[in-house]
């Protein structure tokens, strides 16, 4: 987040941005002026082409319409002639089925007590609607319904049904229901101009249609809103008018009205281009004409300071990066027909760049040397420390005394370590990190050979990541390792009868800045004399963990053996050397035959 603030802050600096910022002040009120009056135009004619497009699909319905609103005031008058024939079901059919077949519009006309027990009916004999849907469904709110089935229970076709209550003093009698066949409302379609660019959906108040045109009633969904559940539809409906797809995947506009008050609802599917709306109408530009008006004021103003500052500020801060990150083989160049301001700030740091450059040179030049001083100085120590190390193993070659030949040689491994280091140093690219993988392989090779040659011990396994430590820590760490393995490598030999002999030798990193060295070896049953457990070597492994700022982690099981440290790999902060704080270097346990005394 702060550094998107930051971001935006050097944006907002820029000189064409201020300048755009103040022309948009200096043109924003008579924007806004335009922006209303045409915002005002462009809403007040899509409300009058909404109204127009809602006034077009009630007129396109007005055939089915009034079928309906006929058929609810049939059913009204119907019901007081069936209560004075209720008590006689032959005559009460007969009457209805006089009315069905003089009227021509319906297809059955019936009387349904509160039992379900139709005897009065057009079609003349008697059903058993008890645990019909639709009765249920009034039964638990009788009032005015109209409803619609695939199949007739009489004419065995779509028919749109509709049901009044029948009452007397107020007590619930049953319901009065007709039905008027689908296509009795296709052929009284009103037959308006643009009707066949609409598709018209008939809803009843409970969102389920009634009665569908062009496409069939069982294909209705094709006609809908994909994107609207049909429970939405209807009374129900957030706005009258709205965009989408139908279920054929066409863009349609709908437009949704009301038929009969609180009962049966239109929605109306029509074609983008035919329901003509405002919207479509009028012309983006005459919309846009004030942004674009003041865009284009910007895009004038801004290449105009762009061509005469911009761009040669953009060249001269091209030539300060470049030298900054580092590309100085050239002078940087004074930015052409740039204004005399800008001429003279190049001109400037021309010269700047001279000396920095005349500087970096003779810096350069003094650093090889140091460096080349620095690596001489680290081979003549390395020369001197394997001089040493070869005129103590002339005096190893003298001495018979077990006991100090093995003092001279222990003595020997750590000036040899010592000399190992320094080789790497002045052989390294960077004086200040020593790559410990290589310094740690190189010393087990050393001591292989030399072990190898006396048939002392095994050849030790390794495995190792690459970590760069600085010289203050490759010392410990390499004699830290010497000890462990010379310990190993006279250890390793007392393994059970039959038993194999290894060692093993790891530096792994745990995680950031930290490293973990190990020296392993197998391991008998024999344990070494008290002194021994005591002895110099122990206590340099000490030392060289409490330089490292950790204390030595002893391996001690049935089988093997082994010490290992885990330290924090130092590293540079500001330009001072960071170094873990030194603990205390503490041993815990009791050595046995291995990798420590």
């Amino acid at each position: 987040m702060k550094a998107t603030l930051r971001a935006w802050a050097r944006f907002t600096e820029r000189l064409g941005v201020r300048l755009a910022f103040l022309l948009s002040v200096a043109l924003l009120p008579l924007g806004m002026i335009a922006l209303s009056q045409t915002w005002q135009m462009a809403h007040d004619a899509e409300a009058a082409s909404e109204t127009a497009l809602l006034q077009r699909t009630s007129s396109v319905v007005g055939g089915e319409q009034a079928i309906i609103h006929g058929a609810l005031g049939a059913a009204g008058a119907l019901a007081q002639s069936v209560l004075e024939n209720i008590s006689d079901s032959a005559v009460c059919s007969d009457m209805l089925r006089e009315f069905v077949v003089r009227s021509a519009l319906y297809s059955f006309a019936g009387f349904i007590p509160t039992s379900g027990r139709m005897t009065c009916s057009s079609a003349g004999r008697e059903m058993d609607l008890s645990e019909d849907p639709l009765f249920l469904r009034f039964m638990d709110a009788p009032r005015a319904q109209v409803n619609a089935t695939k199949r007739g229970g009489v004419s065995a076709e779509p028919v749109v049904l509709i049901s009044v209550p029948v009452t007397r003093d107020g007590v619930l009698l049953g319901m009065m229901t007709m039905s008027v066949p689908h296509r009795i409302l296709l052929s009284l379609r009103s037959g308006i101009g643009d009707e066949s660019a609409v598709d018209v959906v008939l809803l009843n108040d409970q969102g389920e249609v009634l009665f569908s045109e062009p496409r069939p009633f069982d294909q209705s969904a094709e006609t809908l809103p994909r994107d609207v559940p049909v429970s939405r539809l209807g009374p129900h409906m957030d706005q009258p008018i709205f965009r989408g797809r139908d279920g054929a995947g066409r863009d349609r506009v709908f437009a949704a009205v009301t038929a009969v008050p609180n009962l049966v609802y239109v929605l109306g599917s029509w074609d983008p281009d035919r329901a003509q709306l405002s919207r479509d109408l009028i012309s983006p530009a005459t919309i846009l004409f004030p942004l674009t008006m003041w865009i284009t004021c910007l895009v004038v103003a801004y290449a105009a300071v762009d061509r005469l500052v911009i761009r040669h500020i953009r060249d001269l801060r091209g030539e300060m990066r470049r030298f900054a990150l580092g590309r100085r083989d050239q002078i940087p160049q004074v930015p052409r027909h740039a204004p005399s301001e800008i001429t003279d700030v190049a001109h400037t740091f021309q010269n700047l760049a001279r000396i920095v450059m005349r500087d970096e040179a003779e810096r350069e030049a003094s650093l090889q040397e140091k460096t080349v001083l620095l690596k001489e100085i680290h081979h003549r120590v390395k020369n001197n420390l394997q001089l040493i190390a070869s005129i103590m193993n002339m005096q190893i070659r003298r001495v018979h005394e077990p006991a100090a030949r093995s003092v001279l040689k222990s003595v020997q491994d750590r000036v040899a370590s010592l000399a190992t280091i320094h080789r790497n140093l002045y052989q390294a690219e960077s004086l200040s990190a020593v790559q410990a993988d290589a310094l740690l392989g190189d010393i087990v090779r050393q001591m292989s050979t030399m072990t190898a040659g006396l048939g002392q011990g095994p050849q030790p396994e390794t495995d190792f990541d690459p970590v760069s430590l600085y010289p203050d820590q490759a010392v410990p760490v390499a004699l830290f390792a010497t000890e462990g393995l010379t310990n190993a490598l006279k250890y390793a030999t007392r393994s059970p009868e039959g038993g194999q002999r290894w060692i093993r030798i790891s530096l792994k990193s745990t995680g950031p800045a930290r490293a973990r060295l190990a020296v392993e070896n197998s391991a008998g049953g024999e344990l070494l004399a008290a002194n021994e457990r005591t002895g110099i070597g122990t206590q340099l492994i000490t030392a060289f963990a409490g330089q490292l700022g950790t204390e030595v982690e002893r391996i001690d099981e049935p089988d093997r053996y082994g010490i290992a440290i885990e330290f924090e790999v130092a590293a540079f902060q500001e330009g001072i050397q960071q170094f873990p704080q030194t603990a205390q270097g503490k041993v815990t346990g009791t050595p046995r035959d291995g990798a420590g005394h």
